[in-house]
């Protein structure tokens, strides 16, 4: 059974920072790109950024580029999201999701992707 769990969310004021990590289980991790989407309130939830299998090349949102950076390490089968510079426009439930053979022009696609994690809160005060 295919689980991923998120944590590290919470309430920061802005200008802050927050570490995202996404466990994995039950999957062969790294043979996985994961992504990370972000939903707010009454919003559809949106692709931020994601980091392809093996080779690791990432993939950002244009608005969080230079504040947002994502990371994996393989061996622990974790993917990690860290916010810098948070804004109040990044409040939103931030989840991972995982897919083995998406194609680079479905990155942005949430319903391509074949497992989600349940999500994490994050709250940015201005």
């Amino acid at each position: 059974q295919v689980q991923l769990v998120e944590s590290g969310g919470g309430l920061v004021q802005a200008g802050g920072s927050l570490r995202l990590a996404c466990a994995a289980s039950g999957l062969s991790f790294s043979r996985y790109t994961i992504a990370w989407f972000r939903q707010a309130p009454g919003k559809e939830r949106e692709f931020v950024l994601a980091v392809r299998a093996n080779g690791g090349s990432t993939h950002y949102k244009d608005s969080v580029k230079g504040r947002f950076t994502i990371s994996r390490e393989n061996a622990k089968a974790t993917a990690y999201l860290q916010m810098n510079n948070l804004e109040p426009e990044d409040t939103a439930v931030y989840y991972c999701a995982a897919d083995r053979s998406i194609i680079l022009s479905s990155l942005g696609l949430a319903g391509q992707y074949d497992y989600w994690g349940q999500g994490t809160q994050v709250t940015v005060s201005s």
